[in-house]
């Protein structure tokens, strides 16, 4: 089994408590509003990597309809069961089961970091995406703080730590111009690239009630120390 698909099957019946106290709601808010923007409102969106469903729910709730897409059995039946007017499958981001041309939108939240092949992914994106549809991702961002992060989950997961992310997954964390690369080469047009979040939902208070305070300031003037790197993409019309 898949190392990353073993470990979200383990923890999906409580990934959700990540995202359900002050901390969570306004850390998944914050990433979720910089992918919004990015997006079409209203239209045909899949979700890649969409865990139990929180961005889905998210671009419903917004007028929009949404396919969710995960790797993990475990978070696409909590998927089912958060938005069941949805549909949701289990599969793999670098062969996806839908015809080209079939959605307006395509997101991925702190996902693309985890995906071993992230060219045939974007072109997968692109594939399904129809003329002028728009693709959005954030994922994990190269900085001084993450370099020592892949050291901190190889030791939770040798102490067999249950907390959603933790592990030796061999993710990779992408700089600007890397991420930006990947979706030209993949075709996309309009290309824009920023970071985003300063204030983890890991960090304890007060930590984290003053990062997120200095968070607007970090994005603006020193965005090489966010945590994310967030880009967007859209597919030609011609």
């Amino acid at each position: 089994m898949n190392k990353v698909q073993q470990h979200y099957d383990e923890i999906a019946d409580i990934y959700d408590d990540r995202y359900d106290g002050h901390r969570g709601r306004s850390y998944h808010r914050h990433i979720s509003d910089h992918v919004m923007s990015v997006l079409p409102k209203g239209g045909f969106l899949l979700d890649l990597g969409c865990g139990t469903g929180l961005f889905v729910e998210r671009y419903i709730q917004e007028g929009g309809r949404a396919v969710g897409l995960d790797i993990s059995p475990g978070m696409v039946r909590h998927g089912r069961q958060r938005c069941p007017e949805s549909g949701f499958c289990v599969g793999t981001a670098d062969v996806l089961p839908f015809r080209d041309g079939t959605f307006d939108a395509l997101a991925s939240l702190l996902a693309f970091s985890y995906v071993p092949d992230p060219e045939a992914m974007l072109e997968e994106s692109y594939r399904v995406l129809k003329p002028g549809g728009r693709i959005a991702i954030c994922t994990l961002s190269r900085t001084v703080f993450t370099s020592i992060v892949p050291v901190i989950y190889q030791v939770g997961e040798k102490v067999g730590l249950k907390k959603v992310g933790v592990g030796d997954f061999n993710e990779r964390y992408y700089t600007n111009g890397e991420i930006a690369c990947l979706l030209e080469d993949a075709g996309f047009a309009d290309i824009s690239v920023g970071r985003c979040s300063f204030a983890h939902l890991n960090l304890a208070d007060p930590v984290f009630s003053l990062a997120r305070k200095v968070e607007p300031f970090i994005e603006e003037k020193l965005p090489y120390l966010a945590y994310n790197v967030c880009a967007g993409g859209k597919k030609p019309e011609g």
